[in-house]
């Protein structure tokens, strides 16, 4: 055969083995803790070759660090596993887009698996409060790429809405992970919180400057809250300090959430002021046309329209029994927070309280949620009956009651419990049965309860903490 005659191997052929080589080295790395010499070279020379640096591969980079080196980067970390929308042109170069489409793709493979391995490859042993700073940062740059904002999937503090698509890129073969974000969130969540536990976090906690490199987030204050009665002097100020640092946080999301929800209707009973401000002076022309002289062209006003400002606020009771075992940290610490934030709404009497196998009132701190949170004692069985005796005795107009009631309802006393929520239910309250009350929205609900709750027509609800916002705005305004 001549020079000649020797077939030409396609470029598309080249780019395609590149992706496999970058792909292929995330699998290695995410299932063996041993590095393959052969894989790690031959992504080098990918990496260079198509003009990335090659801190992409250093395991002990963090993004951020890659970022700040390499600033044009951010934008491309940005939506880079959200799918395009956008087709192609077929007036187009057919075969010139392809190369080029293949040659992003190669380079979307090696952006992908620098925050994949970043994020769900960890190495074994102590994790000092650096690690668990750069893993937080790192995780960040995921949720980035998967279109959401910062802490937004790990349950944190930014981010009220749902997933939306901030970047371009993620077409073609790029693996579209957004389709996943209902699994990755709680996903991320167990890893931070296995990172958590295996930090001395008494230690960081006795050193300001560690404590100083924490981030607050919802495994952090789990285990505070768990070990807060360990803690004292300096490692329990810091401890207060992180979970006011979140507590804020959460709450200055569910205040907006519960501010846009809670408007009440006008309420035309009540007559409107008569001051100059609320004069409705469209209203009072149309409605004395009639009184128009042409000979002296001037309109003869008989009667003033004002606008109505005041609003329906009916005074309403709100009880929220909050199961504080081990499996509801997370609807704990949201709960906490948002029955302050109703609280602190015109004419809503608020009552708390939070159970396992003894229950607590905790009312008189229902306005402040990090003082509520202290006095919490998390984990232990659960007994729903012993809150239910601290409940009734609240209802004292039904009609006018909401009670509240989350929980994942693995109960030891089953059927007396849920004789008593139906029992509420028939008196005219509204009882609303909730099986998480979650940032992530991932819950696990007693099947038991979840089919009687639906048979009596009040289903549980289970997901995201919007979905209970809504549900108490409804009815308490």
């Amino acid at each position: 055969m001549t020079e000649h005659e020797i077939p030409e191997v396609p470029a598309t052929t080249s780019y395609d083995n590149r992706r496999q080589v970058m792909y292929w080295r995330l699998l290695a790395r995410l299932f063996d803790h041993e590095e393959q010499a052969s894989l790690e070279s031959a992504s080098l020379a990918v990496v260079e070759d198509i003009g990335l640096p090659g801190a992409l591969l250093d395991p002990q980079a963090s993004v951020d660090s890659v970022v700040q080196r390499h600033p044009e980067l951010a934008a491309e970390f940005e939506g880079l596993m959200v799918p395009e929308t956008g087709e192609a042109d077929p007036a187009e170069d057919a075969d010139g887009d392809d190369l080029r489409d293949r040659a992003a793709e190669v380079r979307r493979a090696a952006l992908v698996s620098k925050v994949l391995l970043n994020v769900f490859h960890s190495a074994p042993g102590t994790v000092t409060a650096g690690q668990l700073s750069r893993w937080q940062a790192d995780a960040g740059w995921l949720e980035r790429a998967l279109g959401c904002k910062p802490g937004e999937l790990r349950g944190g503090r930014r981010g009220g809405g749902g997933v939306s698509p901030t970047g371009t890129g993620g077409g073609g073969r790029t693996p579209d992970l957004s389709r996943l974000i209902p699994e990755i969130g709680p996903e991320l969540g167990s890893i931070e919180a296995g990172l958590v536990k295996r930090m001395r976090l008494r230690e960081v906690l006795a050193d300001p400057k560690l404590a100083g490199q924490l981030t607050p987030s919802m495994s952090l204050i789990e285990q505070l809250l768990r070990d807060k009665d360990n803690l004292s002097g300096v490692a329990l100020a810091n401890a207060k300090s992180l979970i006011r640092r979140f507590v804020d946080e959460v709450a200055e999301v569910l205040r907006t959430q519960v501010e846009k929800s809670t408007v009440g209707a006008l309420d035309r009973s009540v007559p409107p002021k008569r001051v100059f401000r609320n004069l409705d002076l469209d209203r009072t022309i149309w409605k004395n046309l009639t009184n128009w002289s042409p000979e002296e062209e001037r309109l003869y006003v008989d009667r003033l329209y004002y606008r109505h400002t005041v609003r329906r606020t009916t005074p309403q009771r709100l009880i929220v029994v909050v199961d504080q075992s081990g499996s509801m940290v997370d609807s704990m610490v949201n709960c906490t927070i948002l029955a302050s934030i109703f609280a602190g709404l015109p004419k809503v009497d608020v009552h708390l309280i939070a159970y396992d196998t003894q229950a607590l009132d905790l009312t008189p701190w229902v306005h402040d949620p990090f003082e509520t949170l202290l006095r919490t004692n998390l984990g232990g069985g659960t007994d729903g009956t012993v809150a239910m005796a601290l409940a009734q005795p609240k209802i004292a107009e039904p009609r006018n009651t909401v009670v509240v009631w989350i929980s994942d309802f693995y109960e030891w006393q089953s059927e007396p419990l849920f004789d008593s929520m139906a029992a509420i239910h028939r008196s005219g309250a509204k009882f609303i049965p909730v099986g998480s009350v979650t940032s992530s929205g991932r819950a696990s609900v007693n099947p038991w309860f979840r089919e009687r709750f639906k048979d009596q027509g009040t289903p549980v609800l289970s997901g995201h903490i919007r979905k209970l916002v809504h549900e108490l705005k409804t009815f308490l305004t």
